[in-house]
Parts: structure tokens; C-alpha cells; sequence
């Protein structure tokens, strides 16, 4: 039997082949100014999961779509009846990074690649998947892939929703040769564990100048919109203390939600992205605003905690301005942890092949939260060029996109191979 460690230390084109990759599945859906844009039943969706069905196939998997849209490539294993399961989402949002989603399929190809010809076939079936969709880019709704493999995906849920240009969610999976399944056979019984492989879209990676990250919880979200009526009025005439101004209360409270959360510390953060006031023009007392607030925690107790105190505070301040204030909480999404001993074993595996890893959380929602509660599941993350994603510049360096390879490599030996 091949030794792991020497195999994976002798990797020595991987950088350049993973790189290579990544940048012929940008050809499908590649922007004039440099992104890509592969939405969901597009055209350039369509050639891009049909080109890595050809690429499974030459590389001697087993490659099929499923009713909707997911490509699995499997590789398959003396026991039929377990598998393990690797990839990410193929899609992208409009004019976004090559990056983001396309890195853990390519990772998980190469990946099957290199254990089949070291290590011959495994114990259990290990599949990669091209999953349909996450980003929610095309239409009013996300996870759309990763839902439907485990029996989350509603038909109501799509059945009535259109795209940007007013194109309805079924005719256009209907054009790109897909459609519903069998919504009674629920999630599949034979999945044993689920590793993703994903850029980490943030900074801290390449801050620390570790190579890996191995994921240990997903963090939970809530997210507000908060609407604050005062009331407009001439911006000459009315003295200071007669004012009712939304923005003046808007920006106290603001400035005290950012407060909290500074002092709160790690790992909570707390942003407000989107502030509207009305009507918006010089010389007028603002007599509306409207502002979102995004809460992220790993922990769902201090998310409560954290949030019971911001809106009894911003009550506070909307009685001292004499402003009314309506807040709408339209995201609640609790934490969700990883599976301990998946993590555990990707550790295991990064300390045996001697790569540079670290714990960590993930900040931000992937297809591993839809699977998680119903398969053991973990995630692998490399560096992200100064935590730029969604965005044409997005970029990982090829020696960082290999490590991460390796780490997976590891990761479905250890899964796939083992009895």
C-alpha cells in the first residue's frame, strides 16, 4: 500500500494543474470585464456542468445528473451502499469570482483523481458533486441544489417565482433539459459524510499565513430591517430642539449597535450595510430612515442575548428623539456546528501530511449548513486574496489551491478508504 504523507508531499504539479482548472471553468459564463456570471439554467450553466460531466468521465468516474440539475461524479466502491461526498456549487453570482463555489468541484475532481491511481478502488463510494445552485443570484431563492439531495426543496417554493428578466424558475430548468423529481424520496440514505472544499471570502487565513482552514461551526444570522419615522421639516426654520430628525436618531443608534458589538468582541459581528433616508435632498429634516442590520455569532445564545439588548436599547433612543420606530427581523438562522469527528479526522490527516492548518469558523453560509443536520459534514478552506469575494479580483494563490487539495485528499482517504 502507498505511503499517504510521501504521495501527497510529491504532489508536485498540483498547483499548477488546479490553477489551470479553475481558469478553463471560468470560460463558461466569463464576463467582457474579467468575472464570470454562470447563473442557475443559464446557457453558460448548462455547458459548464455538461463540460464537467465530460471531464468526470475521462477521468474514470461515473458521472449522471440528478431530476434537477446536480452533477455527481462517483468513484465507486466495494460497499455501494455508503458514500462519501465532496464539492460545491457550480453557479456564481452576477459578474463574480472564478473562484467561489467552482474551487471545491475542481478540488474534488483532481482529488478522486490522484486517490484512484494511488490507492485503487475504496472501501465506499466517494462522489463529487457540481451542485445546481446556492447563490440565489438568478432567482429569489437559494441552496436550491444542496436542499433538493437532502429532501429540503419544495416545489411550492419555486413553482411561482421568475428571474430578473421575467423569466419563470420552471421554464427556465425546463430549457436547460431539467425538472422535478419524486419529492417523496427524501433525503438519500447512502450519504456517510460530506466534506466541503471552499475559498475562505475572507482575510484571516492569509492574515495568520496558514494554508488551511478546518471548519468547525458555521455561524448563525439575524437580520433586520428597521424602518425609524420622524418627521420632515424645513431645514431653516425649524430650530434644533423642535426637530423630530430620523437620521440624527438613526445614527445614534447606529453608532451604538457598532459599540456593542466592538465591546461584545470576537466571534460576534454585527454590520449595518443598507441606510436610505427620506426624502433626501439638502434642506429638509430627514423624516424617514431605513437601515438593515446583519448579526452573525457561532453561538445561538449570544446572538439572542446580543440582539435582546441592541433593540432595548434602540427603543431607548427612539423615545429620547420622540421617533417611532418599526423593526422587522426577516432572517433567523441558527449556528450550525459541524460534525466533531469529521473534524477531528481532517485534523488528524493535516497533521499526518504535515500542512499548515487552523480551527476556525466559517462567517459566512454554505452549501455544508443545508447538509450538516442530516450528514456528518465539515469543511476545508484556503485563503482569499485580502477576503475579496464575489468579485472579479477574487483570487487564491495556486500553491494555497493545492494545500487545500491535499488536506482533501487526506480527508476522503481517511473516510473512503478505511474500513
Amino acid at each position: 500500500m502507498n505511503d499517504m504523507k510521501d504521495i501527497v508531499q510529491k504532489l508536485d504539479h498540483l498547483a499548477e494543474e488546479t490553477a489551470s482548472k479553475l481558469e478553463w471553468l471560468a470560460e463558461f459564463g466569463k464576463d467582457p470585464e474579467g468575472g464570470v456570471s454562470r447563473l442557475l439554467y443559464t446557457k453558460e450553466w448548462v455547458e459548464g456542468q455538461h463540460a464537467l460531466k465530460e471531464w468526470m468521465e475521462n477521468e474514470g468516474l461515473e458521472a449522471r445528473f440528478d431530476d434537477i440539475g446536480n452533477l455527481f461524479g462517483t468513484l465507486t466502491g466495494k460497499n455501494t451502499n455508503e458514500t462519501i461526498l465532496t464539492g460545491s456549487h457550480v453557479d456564481t453570482v452576477k459578474n463574480g469570482g472564478r473562484f467561489d463555489g467552482a474551487y471545491g468541484i475542481v478540488a474534488g475532481i483532481l482529488a478522486l483523481k490522484y486517490l484512484k491511481k494511488h490507492f485503487g478502488q475504496p472501501v465506499r463510494n466517494i462522489e463529487v458533486i457540481s451542485m445546481a445552485e446556492e447563490e440565489g443570484s438568478r432567482f429569489p431563492y437559494s441552496f436550491w441544489g444542496s436542499k433538493n439531495i437532502v429532501g429540503l426543496a419544495k416545489r411550492e417554493d419555486v413553482e411561482t417565482i421568475r428571474d430578473f428578466d421575467g423569466i419563470p424558475f420552471v421554464v427556465a430548468m425546463k430549457e436547460a433539459g431539467f425538472g422535478f423529481g419524486e419529492e417523496s424520496k427524501g433525503p438519500r440514505k447512502d450519504l456517510k459524510a460530506f466534506v466541503e472544499v471552499h475559498v475562505e471570502q475572507g482575510s484571516v487565513l492569509e492574515t495568520e499565513k496558514t494554508a488551511i482552514g478546518v471548519v468547525n461551526n458555521i455561524v448563525g444570522q439575524r437580520r433586520y430591517t428597521v424602518e425609524i419615522t420622524g418627521e420632515a421639516n424645513h431645514a431653516g426654520t425649524t430650530p434644533m430642539g423642535y426637530r423630530k430628525d430620523a437620521v440624527f436618531a438613526s445614527s445614534q443608534m447606529i453608532h451604538e449597535i457598532i459599540s456593542m458589538a466592538i465591546e461584545t468582541g470576537d466571534p460576534l459581528v454585527t454590520t449595518v450595510g443598507k441606510f436610505e433616508a427620506y426624502p433626501n435632498v439638502v434642506n429638509v429634516v430627514p423624516g424617514k430612515v431605513v437601515f438593515t442590520i446583519d448579526v452573525r455569532h457561532t453561538d445561538k445564545q449570544a446572538i439572542i442575548s446580543f440582539t435582546e439588548q441592541m433593540t432595548a436599547r434602540m427603543q431607548e433612543i427612539s423615545k429620547e428623539h420622540e421617533v417611532e420606530m418599526n423593526i422587522d427581523l426577516w432572517m433567523d438562522e441558527d449556528p450550525v456546528p459541524m460534525d466533531q469527528k469529521v473534524v477531528e479526522l481532517i485534523e488528524k490527516q493535516c497533521k499526518e501530511n504535515g500542512l499548515n492548518y487552523k480551527v476556525m469558523h466559517s462567517g459566512a453560509g454554505h452549501d455544508s449548513q443545508i447538509f450538516a443536520p442530516v450528514v456528518p459534514t465539515a469543511m476545508l478552506f484556503v485563503p482569499s486574496l485580502k477576503g475579496i469575494s464575489h468579485n472579479p479580483a477574487e483570487f487564491t494563490e495556486p500553491a494555497d489551491l493545492a494545500e487545500g487539495v491535499k488536506a482533501l485528499i487526506g480527508a476522503l482517504y481517511e473516510l473512503g478508504y478505511k474500513e
